[in-house]
């Protein structure tokens, strides 16, 4: 039987860390990278029985290879702190790791949760993300947000859910808007893109309409409008914020 590495990259998620290690206690190690937490999650995870090494932090592309290149075993499972492999999930994943004919990686469905309700329209499920790969088959993009894991070989698919636990309140939405919002305008200011007031306005708009309407958020209740909404915000700020940074930059 294979064996397998769950990583994890943390920052001040003593309310997640360990519902997350419990559901994957089962692996033959826990690798967390964590970038100077001050909330206790790195001696939960020690307690728990993870591996924790404590890094800067470059980004979640850079910092996530780091998690992975501490993994010594067959097989890597990529989680962040507010998931949870459920029971079905683990079975599948133990059959793979039984199995003599596989895939290099796996596609895993995703379930979010958005301020207390589970989100099964909005462009948000089925979710289905390359998270269970062979060591060596697959890395994560450099990107500073929304990295990417780019993988090479054969794919497959399970079915069993991986619960994902994104946004407890609206605090928290707004905190990420701010913080994701940042780092894509620079991230795409890197890359020399441009952008306008007019521009701005239009593609949150656009990501208000694509997630409420064509993504059907509109079937998820109050919290499919306030998904929308926040898509919107995450969309404007991040094109108004590239804009001022190519002012302030480029002059």
């Amino acid at each position: 039987m294979a064996e397998l590495s769950v990583i994890l990259i943390t920052k001040n998620e003593a309310a997640n860390i360990r519902a997350c290690i419990e559901s994957v206690v089962w692996a033959d190690e826990i690798i967390v990278v964590d970038s100077g937490s001050t909330d206790g999650t790195v001696a939960i995870a020690r307690e728990m029985g993870a591996q924790v090494h404590v890094h800067d932090w470059p980004g979640f592309g850079v910092q996530k290879n780091r998690a992975l290149g501490y993994a010594t075993r067959d097989w890597v499972l990529s989680l962040d702190a507010d998931e949870r492999v459920t029971p079905e999930l683990r079975a599948e994943i133990e059959a793979v790791l039984k199995a003599e004919q596989l895939a290099d990686f796996y596609l895993l469905p995703r379930l979010s949760s958005y301020c207390g309700r589970f989100m099964y329209h909005s462009g948000w499920y089925p979710d289905l993300l390359p998270r269970l790969f062979r060591r060596g088959k697959a890395r994560f993009s450099d990107d500073l947000v929304h990295e990417r894991l780019i993988t090479e070989g054969s794919a497959g698919k399970l079915k069993g859910l991986l619960l994902h636990y994104a946004f407890d309140g609206l605090e928290e939405v707004l905190h990420k808007v701010n913080q994701y919002s940042t780092a894509g305008a620079a991230m795409m200011h890197r890359r020399g893109r441009k952008a306008s007031l007019t521009g701005a306005v239009v593609r949150g708009l656009w990501s208000f309409f694509r997630t409420y309407i064509l993504r059907g958020g509109i079937l998820d209740g109050r919290e499919g409008f306030m998904l929308a909404v926040s898509n919107a915000e995450g969309t404007y700020y991040r094109y108004l914020k590239l804009m001022l940074l190519n002012k302030k930059v480029d002059g």
